[in-house]
């Protein structure tokens, strides 16, 4: 990055490397995830010793779909995944299929390995995994099951029951953006478009914390054998919060070690500090909560702590120093930042890396996957030097395979972010891609062209310091569409790409479309949604053609149902804002689609999702809160970490 970009980055709260702090300027939603749905303990169907079951159904309610999984499949009537989960019309998990009656598919969908519409769902207590059918809502893909939302679509739908909590089976908001196709969507009745008009801060509720950086999206766990619900909060201090929901009291505090006080690129006032950094995940069915500290040395730790203590448990933590190979690279903390969302998927913890602002040193991108049961260490790491995964949203997931995009390649170690490995006829080296990998974490071969994107100009985009990762891809299925399973890729070159998640086209590859949608860099957390409508993606930044006499800090463009689907602006509003979005919507059809901002003025704001119409402001400042932060939905409050409160919200 050139002298003027740079110093212009560190005029704004959110700069990231080369804009590569993107995850540092994005702001996450939260996970749902659910104890008892499909693949979760309780009475899932499929549930801990039984095999398809009948135990009453879980996961509230929305459209059915009569697709593959037929009329009494596996998984019997009422199964987990919820009578009448949402999923769409010919969604996998079909009419009585796997996964309940009339559930969608669900991820982890019940009925056992590989069932109809749980792809790799386990069905057992602690199950991991299962991809949702398309639009499914029976749960998230994340171990032990999710309940968010899933709306817009997303195969990796989440959520039984949603985040109301209506569903015994509800479990909390486990993961960056809710679910793990990381569509930033919450269902929750509370939120009807009239009720959100009366929001305001729950004095009620304390949440206060030493004073510190809070760039991670704050978790919500439902409690279990005698403890409450708790909400949790991570700094860059290396400090881990637990937080009575209820009250707002604190239950448990830990330390994870001195963090990183300096930076080879420059301030860490600039490049959102080196703690625990990137949004953790948990798993409900094992109560743990898995997350990435740097400390002092410097040194990345893989960390897995007990929820409701905060205790390290047998054989954590596990040092991705030096531990974590990709051929001939070995993993070396000083250059490297871990600021991207974490995941689980197939059994495993999977923990995505970057650089520093300044793109400075010998950083690579890097995926490193954990077995939590033998702590054995597994990685990827991209060819050339750089190639990051910025993102803030992290690793997106259909519940078997593992999707994200890289930034710019640098020509040598010492070079700075304007350059490319492909320079003077270089070869690629896995920069400016969108990714699909299985959790071997084996690269696909490439000749392939159904397990990567390539845009032909990828040379162009890394001396431009364009870079493809700096938005964390989400997954959507938009039915009536062909393809109906789409992947949504936002560049900082302001472009927005739709790609077919079944065939993501290789080297120098076609994308279904490129629209421009924005007039500027894009650096955030986006969300998808759907709702009675259009099916729709929100982000922060100003837009490109926005509709006469709209413009605003938001911007939404529309995804319609057509061969192949298309893509055109549907709106522009709101306040300026260097946060990320998340959607709330009173059902699984989308009613009452509320977009949610904390705006530059540090209050909350919500937008209506069909029109871009203001809906809410909140009057009371939320503190100083940091551009990665995005409002998370549960059991009828939203809630918001500053960096020292973490504020509860109701109507």
């Amino acid at each position: 990055m050139n002298g003027r970009a740079l110093s212009l980055l560190l005029l704004l709260p959110l700069a990231a490397c080369g804009s590569k702090g993107s995850d540092d300027d994005s702001g996450a939603a939260g996970t749902g995830a659910g104890n008892g749905v499909t693949g979760g303990t309780g009475a899932a169907t499929g549930g801990s010793g039984a095999t398809g079951g009948s135990a009453p159904a879980t996961g509230g309610t929305g459209t059915g779909g009569s697709g593959t999984g037929g009329s009494n499949a596996t998984g019997g009537s009422n199964a987990t995944g919820g009578s009448n989960a949402t999923g769409g019309s010919n969604a996998t998990g079909g009419s009585n299929a796997t996964g309940g009656s009339n559930a969608t598919g669900g991820s982890n969908a019940t009925g056992g390995s590989n069932a109809t519409g749980g792809s790799n769902a386990t069905g057992g207590s602690n199950a991991t995994g299962g991809s949702a059918g398309a639009g499914a809502r029976g749960g998230s893909s994340a171990m032990g099951g999710g309940a968010g939302s899933g709306a817009g679509g997303s195969s990796a739908g989440s959520g039984a029951g949603g985040s109301s909590g209506s569903s015994s089976d509800y479990q909390g908001v486990l993961q960056h953006h809710n679910d793990s196709a990381r569509d930033g969507v919450y269902v929750d009745a509370a939120f009807t478009v009239d009720a959100a008009k009366t929001l305001a801060v729950d004095s009620s509720f304390a949440g206060t914390f030493s004073a510190d950086k809070v760039y991670a999206q704050p978790l919500y766990l439902v409690g279990a054998g005698g403890k409450p619900d708790q909400v949790y909060v991570f700094t860059d201090a290396n400090k881990v919060y637990a937080f009575d929901a209820t009250t707002g009291m604190q239950t448990w505090t830990k330390s994870f070690g001195t963090p990183v006080a300096g930076n080879p690129c420059g301030s860490f006032s600039d490049n959102g500090g080196m703690g625990i950094t990137g949004t953790p995940v948990i798993d409900a069915a094992s109560r743990t909560i898995y997350f990435v500290s740097a400390t002092s040395e410097p040194k990345h730790t893989a960390h897995a702590i007990n929820a409701d203590t905060g205790a390290e448990l047998q054989g954590w933590p596990v040092p991705v120093s030096g531990t974590a190979k990709s051929g001939s690279i070995t993993f070396a903390s000083q250059s490297q930042k871990q600021r991207a969302a974490l995941a689980l998927v197939g059994g495993k913890v999977f923990m995505p890396f970057g650089g520093h602002v300044g793109d400075c040193g010998d950083y690579h991108g890097w995926v490193v996957g954990i077995d939590p049961a033998t702590q054995a260490v597994s990685a990827w790491a991209t060819r050339a030097i750089g190639g990051a995964i910025w993102g803030s949203s992290g690793l997106a997931s259909d519940g078997t395979s593992l999707f994200f995009a890289t930034g710019n390649s640098k020509s040598s170690a010492s070079a700075g972010p304007n350059s490319s490995s492909g320079d003077g006829g270089g070869a690629w080296g896995d920069s400016e891609t969108v990714y699909k990998f299985a959790t071997s974490l084996m690269a696909p071969a490439m000749s392939s062209t159904t397990d990567f994107f390539l845009p032909s100009n990828w040379i162009a985009l890394d001396d431009a310091d364009q870079d493809m990762g700096g938005t964390s891809p989400i997954l959507l299925d938009i039915p009536g569409a062909t393809p109906s399973k789409v992947i949504v890729s936002l560049g900082k070159d302001g472009n927005a790409y739709l790609l077919d998640r079944t065939n993501l086209g290789g080297m120098d590859a076609t994308p279904i479309q490129k629209l421009k949608v924005s007039s500027s860099q894009i650096i955030n957390a986006m969300a998808g949604y759907r709702t009675a409508t259009a099916s729709y993606v929100v982000f922060k930044g100003g837009g490109s053609g926005c509709p006469q006499g709209q413009s605003g800090g938001l911007t939404a463009f529309k995804i319609s149902a057509a061969s192949p689907p298309v893509m055109s602006m549907a709106w522009c509003g709101g306040t300026s804002s260097t946060g990320s979005p998340s959607v709330t919507m009173t059902d699984s059809s989308g009613a009452n689609a509320i977009v949610w901002a904390v705006g530059n003025d540090n209050k909350l704001h919500g937008l209506d999702g069909d029109t871009g119409k203001s809906v809410v402001d909140v009057a009371t400042a939320l503190g100083t809160v940091q551009t990665i932060q995005t409002p998370i939905v549960a059991k009828g409050r939203i809630f918001v970490a500053s960096n020292s409160q973490v504020y509860a919200l109701k109507p």
